[in-house]
């Protein structure tokens, strides 16, 4: 295998991106398709998966709402019954925290930002291992989320939502190291609706991430694991 086919995951992968129908989740599950993979996203807007089968009918699509164990069961039924088993997990699925002074925040938003940022990343992890020890696929399991751009901008949400995942990474990557599951996680800077040019940044930032996917479940990254990449593009735009 030359180098360059290296930098590209082995054919027929078997996929699973979450909330993947729409922005970096769809562009993650396109690039994917496009490199011969085997995808099923699963998302809680309904317009935003109709939007992408209708776009990629080779895709297959379950509506779930992450944060609830039913639904995430729903979701792993359908990936057994469309995928037949599981090589890749990208969880990718994330809101915007609360933001504000602590003593203002919300307690309700507060839960429910936990829950979609990182209990829906334990709830994926726990039905995936099992699926991802029985890959000959060189498996690989990636956490993606988004982070404050600057300091300043960093709520006690957001922080509490970067810093558990990147430690559910790490101790998944050593715990699941021994079963030949590489573990690894995307952190993307926040764009920010309100800055000039923050539409097409969010589209090259989710374009990023996308190649990031790709070389983390290629053969080039076989020794890559525990590790946290995060693309800043703010830095290469000052």
């Amino acid at each position: 295998m030359s180098i360059l086919d290296a930098l590209l995951p082995v054919r027929d992968l078997r996929v699973l991106v979450t909330a993947g129908a729409g922005g970096v989740g769809a562009a993650i599950a396109r690039a994917f398709h496009a490199a011969g993979a085997r995808v099923h996203v699963c998302d809680i807007d309904r317009s935003a998966l109709d939007r992408l089968r209708a776009e990629q009918p080779a895709i297959t699509a379950s509506m779930a709402d992450v944060s609830l164990v039913a639904d995430v069961q729903t979701v792993f039924d359908d990936v057994e019954a469309f995928l037949g088993g599981l090589d890749v997990l990208v969880g990718n699925a994330g809101i915007a925290g609360p933001r504000g002074p602590i003593e203002t925040i919300d307690s309700v938003g507060w839960e429910r930002a936990i829950a979609v940022n990182v209990h829906s990343q334990f709830h994926f992890a726990r039905r995936a291992v099992p699926l991802l020890r029985r890959s000959r696929s060189a498996p690989s399991l990636i956490i993606a989320g988004a982070v404050a751009e600057r300091s300043a901008e960093l709520s006690a949400a957001d922080a509490s939502r970067t810093w558990a995942v990147v430690g559910l990474m790490r101790a998944l990557a050593v715990e699941l190291g021994p079963h030949g599951i590489r573990v690894n996680a995307i952190l993307l800077a926040s764009a920010g609706p309100d800055r000039p040019g923050a539409d097409s940044a969010r589209a090259a930032m989710a374009d990023n991430a996308a190649a990031v996917a790709l070389f983390l479940c290629s053969p080039a990254a076989r020794t890559v694991t525990g590790q946290t990449v995060r693309l800043d593009g703010s830095i290469a735009s000052r």
